[in-house]
């Protein structure tokens, strides 16, 4: 498993504190998606899903929350057990290349009513060395696409139609490539400008 994976896998879950701040705020993000209650589906979740992975911190989907709305109506043990966590990377597998990766987890509400309340948490990572394209047609994704969660108004997940959003996936793989050949000890050579160029030709003159 490389640095990139145990990286991955040792970020935060959401907790019910971080929920609640959220919701508080009363709004979707760029890194922050509510779905009302109800059962895993790859189809209806999937655009969600490489949006997310390729904003450079990531994201958080979060079932059982009411859109529009926000009032927490958490999910039922037979909703919560469809999600699979390796059924779910296999299904979303045919919609990613290259692989995404994200988990899942459980948060406890018992604050907001006398029974316990649950919600199903899918901490979606950033990609790891370039975008993630959509290899899928469905009714929501189309194969060739690449998905972003955009800023401009309501954060939602869409397709990349602007320079704005396409210059920050660029900036984000760019960095990240840089990184990776730090790491392995290759160096992007500094651009020399014309006029360094001139003067070195010209000998100082």
């Amino acid at each position: 498993m490389g640095n990139s994976t145990l990286k991955c896998y040792n970020q935060k879950s959401m907790t019910l504190e971080e929920l609640k701040s959220k919701l508080e705020g009363g709004i979707e993000t760029q890194t922050f998606e509510v779905k009302g209650s109800c059962d895993w589906n790859a189809k209806s979740l999937a655009k969600d899903i490489l949006a997310m992975s390729n904003v450079q911190d990531g994201g958080t989907i979060v079932i059982g929350i009411e859109d529009g709305t926000f009032t927490r109506l958490g999910v039922t043990p037979e909703q919560r057990d469809t999600y699979n966590v390796d059924i779910m990377k296999s299904q979303i597998t045919h919609y990613a290349d290259p692989h995404v990766n994200f988990k899942v987890n459980i948060i406890t509400d018992t604050e907001s009513r006398e029974d316990v309340i649950e919600y199903v948490a899918i901490t979606v990572f950033p990609f790891d060395d370039v975008p993630i394209i959509c290899k899928k047609d469905s009714y929501d994704t189309h194969a060739g696409v690449i998905y972003h969660r955009n800023r401009n108004g309501v954060a939602q997940s869409a397709s990349v139609s602007n320079s704005y959003d396409m210059r920050d996936i660029i900036t984000i793989a760019t960095v990240k490539m840089m990184q990776k050949m730090k790491k392995v000890g290759l160096t992007v050579d500094r651009v020399v400008t014309v006029e360094e160029t001139l003067n070195k030709e010209l000998g100082g003159l």
